[in-house]
């Protein structure tokens, strides 16, 4: 971190029992190592607390662009499933106005335009006759 090797470590201690003295220098050397390792907490809590908060940044930037990117979807598909009813309803009223017709009743042999059918339309499988149940479901 400083760059200080052996050597310089061996002068410090040196001139520190010069200066303190052999009693008290160990209590010194007892809290300067609880200081530094504080020192190296606080530091190593400020690196992981930014390191969080970029993380939280691009966590946010990738919400955004989903969230984004889910609206531009969903307006996708709503303009395509309006554009797909509007067609279904034209085409819908293009066969009512086709079906609806006096002459197209009297070609496909249905009573005209207004009047109630008598019975409805029975529906075929052409299934074998052991499917019987299922005969008489479908011309219900």
């Amino acid at each position: 971190m400083f760059d200080i090797g052996f050597f310089e470590i061996l002068v410090i201690g040196v001139v520190a029992l010069l200066v303190i003295g052999p009693e008290r220098l160990p209590k010194v050397a007892r809290t300067l190592g609880h200081l530094f390792g504080r020192m190296q907490r606080y530091v190593n809590d400020v690196k992981a607390d930014i390191s969080r908060e970029m993380e939280l940044d691009e966590l946010r930037k990738l919400q955004a662009t989903m969230q984004d990117t889910a609206r531009s979807l969903e307006q996708s598909f709503n303009q395509e499933i309006s554009v797909t009813q509007s067609e279904l309803k034209d085409v819908a009223s293009s066969v009512t106005n086709l079906t609806s017709t006096p002459e197209t009743d009297r070609a496909l042999g249905r009573p005209a335009s207004g009047t109630a059918l008598e019975q409805p339309p029975q529906l075929e499988l052409g299934l074998d006759s052991s499917d019987s149940s299922i005969r008489q479901r479908a011309s219900r």
